[in-house]
């Protein structure tokens, strides 16, 4: 009889892929998924779904019967305006999966944070140890993950077994909405991306994050994070990867950062008042002025969770936006299609 993991944020990327991991290690899963969602990530997989919210009153009743919690679903964005929306389903919504499940008698729990609650270790590489005060964290987001992983914390130091983990940024298929990081593989590959600005970012395998996750539930410490990440690197690097597989190369021109900046403080906080909706996130825009790099030794040292890299995530990444319909521009296509 194979155990029953109850399933949250399964509709997503990292859920989606974290669902198949499951499947093939052998577990019965169920997904929560809210009415109207798009669901075709679950599509044809042998797995329950479950219709239902984070804050919804009765979570324990749906729960119940599962061995294992695994709350990967969150609201992203970067835009000011959806502050209260990260609020209530990044903390609130953390704080009634945890108590439903303990409701529900669930022997244990692996909440997914994000490197996000943790912060930036200027001009280092930061690990577990390491905490950003959350007025230094930029955004919205990145504070609503810091104050939901707080509530997990919680939780353990109140006796549930849960464990935390911390993605950095993950590639890979199944990129549906897509994530700011899919949002720069299309762009890129319709050749609509002409400049960049100076990040870098600690880039992982998707599935070498959903394998993590099962090592948190089989050897993580209740209580404890663990960065699961692959290789830092400039997103100048990560561009060239993609350009090497389609024939393009990537962009060569710097913009200084206040130009975007200039133009996502126009659209927020100007713009809005207009009625238009803005396309870039301040925040966001902030946010690539920093270099966030991480450590992942501690999850390699203590659950043997073992990044293979992210050449094959970038491949997929690349077959998956040209497969599903991304990749529109009839150049862009020949070149896609070439090295398939």
């Amino acid at each position: 009889m194979s155990k029953t993991a109850f399933l949250t944020g399964g509709t997503g990327f990292v859920g989606a892929n974290l669902a198949r991991a499951l499947l093939e290690a052998g577990w019965a899963v169920r997904a929560l998924a809210r009415p109207g969602s798009d669901r075709r990530n679950l599509a044809d997989l042998p797995l329950e779904v479950v219709a239902g919210d984070l804050n919804d009153p009765d979570l324990a009743r749906k729960i119940d019967g599962a061995e294992a919690l695994f709350h990967v679903a969150a609201h992203y964005s970067l835009f000011r305006r959806d502050r209260a929306a990260l609020v209530r389903s990044n903390v609130a919504g953390t704080r009634n999966v945890l108590a439903a499940a303990r409701t529900a008698g669930v022997a244990r729990s692996v909440y997914t944070s994000s490197v996000a609650a943790i912060g930036v270790r200027h001009g280092g590489i930061a690990d577990e140890s390491h905490q950003s005060e959350p007025g230094d964290l930029i955004g919205a987001y990145k504070r609503s993950k810091f104050y939901a992983e707080r509530e997990a914390v919680q939780a353990a130091g109140s006796g549930q077994d849960v464990v935390i983990v911390n993605p950095t940024t993950p590639i890979g298929p199944l990129d549906r909405k897509p994530t700011p990081t899919g949002e720069i593989f299309v762009r890129f590959l319709n050749g609509r991306m002409y400049a960049l600005v100076d990040t870098g970012l600690n880039f992982v395998d998707v599935a070498d994050v959903a394998r993590g996750h099962l090592l948190a539930y089989d050897k993580g410490r209740s209580g404890e994070r663990y960065i699961l990440g692959g290789e830092n690197l400039k997103l100048e690097g990560l561009l060239e990867r993609v350009g090497r597989l389609v024939g393009r190369p990537a962009p060569r021109l710097r913009v200084p950062l206040w130009l975007p900046l200039g133009v996502a403080w126009v659209e927020e906080r100007v713009l809005t008042r207009f009625g238009r909706t803005p396309t870039v996130p301040f925040d966001g825009v902030k946010m690539s002025g920093e270099s966030m790099y991480y450590d992942s030794s501690k999850a390699m040292q203590q659950l043997g969770y073992v990044p293979n890299g992210i050449d094959a995530a970038v491949a997929a990444a690349v077959e998956w936006f040209t497969a599903n319909g991304y990749v529109t521009t009839p150049a862009s296509r020949r070149l896609t299609s070439k090295r398939r």
